[in-house]
């Protein structure tokens, strides 16, 4: 069960998520949809409080808000030094290639403003032990020509947790590349993943019958920090 448990958190980045989309540097003008640096926040954090795995999708787990875990989350960013911003509530759903099915979980993503690489990696560290969690992912907003983004963060509206769930069984090259994702509770995608196969993500997005011309792509850093 510990194997399984460390496969689904390293596959969790892709989010919570999470996850993960890659973009060859010499195609990002194709495949760009809309950068959006401006609305970036310093930093994103993908959390949960879940230590189960969770393979059914009514699981009456997955309907928890996870109210007390933001403001724990909350107070352990303040109390280092960072200041907290939004927290969105997310549905993750992602492949056990151990299970051989799709699992799921709740989990939020925080954003975190006057906080650096290496204040981002402590507190989410703190949170990790905290909370039990093989990793937590770390996201740090940077312009796509920095010499430490190695990462894009895709939104797009328009996407169900079911249909991503469909789509990822349906799909062997996205379980193994993307691993899976994340949808917030308004219908919008969110994929983290490294510069390398954005043109899959574009085509996933698009079998999930998103519209590629609406997605917003970020340009960062990420990190698995346990």
């Amino acid at each position: 069960m510990d194997d399984v448990n460390t496969t689904r958190r390293r596959v969790h980045l892709l989010a919570t998520g999470l996850a993960a989309l890659v973009l060859g540097v010499t195609g990002a003008q194709s495949t760009q949809a809309a950068p959006v640096d401006q609305d970036c926040p310093t930093a994103e954090i993908f959390a949960t409080d879940n230590t189960s795995i969770i393979t059914d999708p009514d699981d009456p787990r997955l309907r928890t808000r996870l109210t007390r875990f933001d403001h724990e989350v909350r107070a352990i960013i303040r109390a280092h030094g960072a200041r907290p911003a939004a927290s969105t509530l997310l549905d993750g759903v992602f492949w056990s290639d151990d299970l051989k099915q799709a699992t799921y979980e709740r989990s939020r993503d925080f954003d975190v403003d006057r906080v650096g690489r290496d204040g981002l990696q402590h507190i989410a560290g703190v949170i990790a032990k905290e909370y039990d969690q093989e990793s937590v992912l770390t996201f740090r907003c940077l312009p796509r020509t920095s010499p430490e983004t190695d990462a894009v963060e895709i939104e797009v509206p328009g996407v169900r947790a079911s249909s991503l769930r469909e789509a990822l069984v349906a799909d062997p090259e996205a379980r193994e590349k993307l691993g899976g994702g994340s949808v917030t509770l308004d219908g919008r995608l969110v994929l983290v993943a490294p510069i390398a196969d954005l043109p899959l993500a574009r085509k996933f997005t698009v079998s999930l019958g998103a519209d590629w011309d609406e997605a917003e792509v970020r340009y960062g850093d990420r990190e698995f920090v346990n």
